[in-house]
């Protein structure tokens, strides 16, 4: 029977539609989003798919399928059809059929008995097997244990990885009761929670996979916090070197660790110490394609207990392959958002683990532990001197055309004005941009040309109110501790990169004295190609519980300045 007070739509292929106009859709939206990824949203309609891969996650976490059924079938408007229904139970019943446990110095795969059968018509796996035991029990070669799960991953099947972990080299370390700087520190609630979820004493299900928190609620304590409680030498890898050194910062600075334990490895000036901290990029650097990554052998250079993957949404595809090899090591991931947006998250899964633990941005929000956003979208008229170059442009040139459309200027200059005083970053993809901005404005620019000397100094002339202003390209997308940003402006982005997006929202979440509030704005092009990338962009942060003011623009006859005004722009 057909509810119009009920929020969902559910579709058999598990596209799920969900009706903001409805009442209630603001409860059903945190519960989908336990299970379900968003993906388009089209007016006051939100579409959402539920993927194997969200499902499994889910299970993870404690759900169960009958759980997610009943919840699906409460708010469906005309039901949840039987397609649906059957497609997740066959994924349930995949899920856990699969175990991975040591006997001695053996990998040994235990499944279903009808499971097995269905895999061994599968010829890529057929390598890594080295006798089939029984009916549902096979031998494998212990060297392929990553490579194992990551290929039964993009076939459809779920491995629970109960092997275990070599315990590593020990280390002695605890958490100071007051910081070096004289400050009181203890963990909150929810990174001892998320530290819990993670190591898991006493359980086989503990030592491997991914806490998601939102940016500024503290993930890099509790990735020390995990360091702690394992008390085992722990390989760091992050996103910059920025992030490095922040991670030396606070290792040093709320832990026991002396500064001959705690090492930046940099390539030149290696320090592989009891706790390590080195970046992707330095990984994954070769002087050709020829030449193989002569730093990978970090991952073998100490006995790590721990490996802490920063960013982990971030992986690239050499750390991936390196990290299949050594799955006897405990691996934690932190992110943000879980979001690959080239479809890699399978891997995540497979060889860094599944979801432990996730907090939903406006929970945090809620409880104060960040501060709370106003986001805000403007549409700005091209400029006429662009008009023509975009009409003649290619598709991809159009897009740029429009991200470095003119007048963004203009209207960056007004938003400057109305919140005068407050710590702004005005954000961009592209250098030429920046640089006429940053000129225009007369304001530092930030950028991957900047020495890492100089960038240091720009951020402490930031934080301490030297600079109000500072103009910065992706370089600080991630990562980097600016906690008095109140404003960010931004101009350009990734196409419709969902995970950038909520990481320059990132950039303004630490709390804030006061009412704790801060501000996004992003600024596109009206009538081009950026509006459709702006709205991909938008897709995690609408997910999260987050709405998007929508302004036009115009140009004030009389004196030139530019005004923003209310506009329905879906």
């Amino acid at each position: 029977m057909m509810q119009h007070n009920k929020a969902l739509i559910v579709q058999s292929d598990l596209t799920i539609l969900l009706d903001e106009a409805v009442e209630s859709s603001h409860i059903v939206h945190r519960i989908i989003n336990t299970f379900a990824e968003s993906y388009k949203r089209v007016g006051t309609l939100h579409t959402y798919r539920v993927t194997s891969l969200t499902f499994w996650n889910a299970l993870s976490m404690g759900q169960t399928c009958r759980q997610i059924v009943e919840q699906l079938t409460k708010h469906a408007r005309y039901g949840v059809p039987l397609q649906a229904i059957a497609k997740l139970h066959a994924w349930s019943n995949r899920y856990g059929k699969l175990k991975l446990v040591a006997e001695g110095d053996n990998l040994i795969l235990n499944g279903d008995q009808d499971v097995l059968l269905q895999l061994g018509r599968y010829p890529s796996l057929n390598e890594w097997i080295r006798e089939r035991t029984s009916s549902n029990q096979w031998e494998l070669k212990p060297e392929c244990r990553g490579l194992f799960k990551q290929e039964l991953g993009k076939l459809g099947y779920p491995v629970i990885d109960w092997a275990g972990y070599h315990e590593g080299e020990t280390l002695t370390v605890h958490f100071r009761s007051e910081t070096t700087k004289g400050r009181s520190f203890s963990l909150r609630k929810y990174q001892k929670e998320a530290v819990d979820q993670f190591v898991q004493e006493g359980s086989v299900s503990g030592g491997s996979g991914v806490i998601v928190l939102p940016c500024g609620t503290g993930k890099t304590i509790v990735g020390i916090a995990a360091l702690v409680k394992l008390g085992r030498a722990t390989l760091i890898l992050t996103s910059s070197i920025t992030s490095a050194q922040q991670w030396r910062d606070e290792l040093l600075d709320k832990t026991t660790l002396t500064e001959a334990e705690v090492g930046l490895h940099k390539g030149k000036s290696s320090e592989v110490r009891p706790v390590t901290i080195a970046t992707y990029q330095l990984l994954t650097h070769r002087k050709s394609k020829e030449m193989g990554f002569k730093h990978m052998g970090l991952f073998s250079e100490r006995d790590w207990g721990l490996i802490i993957y920063d960013e982990v949404h971030l992986l690239p595809a050499p750390v991936f392959r390196m990290t299949a090899s050594i799955q006897a090591t405990r691996r934690l991931g932190l992110t943000a958002t879980l979001i690959r947006e080239d479809g890699c998250a399978e891997d995540v899964y497979s060889l860094i683990g599944p979801k432990q633990y996730d907090m939903e941005w406006k929970c945090a929000e809620e409880d104060r532990y960040i501060s709370s956003v106003s986001c805000t979208e403007i549409r700005v008229a091209l400029s006429t001197s662009q008009e023509q170059n975009y009409m003649e442009a290619s598709s991809r040139s159009k897009l740029r055309i429009a991200s470095e459309n003119k007048n963004k200027l203009e209207v960056v200059r007004e938003l400057l004005k109305k919140h005068s005083g407050k710590p702004t970053l005005i954000i961009g993809q592209y250098l030429q941009q920046l640089h006429e901005v940053a000129s225009y404005l007369n304001v530092p620019l930030l950028t991957g040309e900047v020495p890492q000397e100089e960038r240091v100094r720009l951020y402490e002339q930031f934080k301490s109110g030297e600079s109000a202003v500072l103009v910065v390209s992706k370089v600080a997308n991630l990562a980097v501790d600016l906690p008095d940003a109140a404003v960010a402006i931004q101009l350009s982005g990734s196409f419709g990169s969902r995970q950038e997006e909520a990481q320059r929202i990132g950039r303004l979440l630490r709390p804030k004295s006061g009412n704790n509030e801060a501000w996004f704005y992003t600024l596109v092009t009206e009538g081009t190609k950026e509006t459709e990338f702006a709205l991909k962009r938008q897709l995690f942060m609408l997910e999260q519980g987050y709405t998007y003011e929508h302004l036009v623009a115009t140009m004030d006859k009389k004196d030139g300045s530019w005004v923003c005004e209310e506009a329905t722009l879906r």
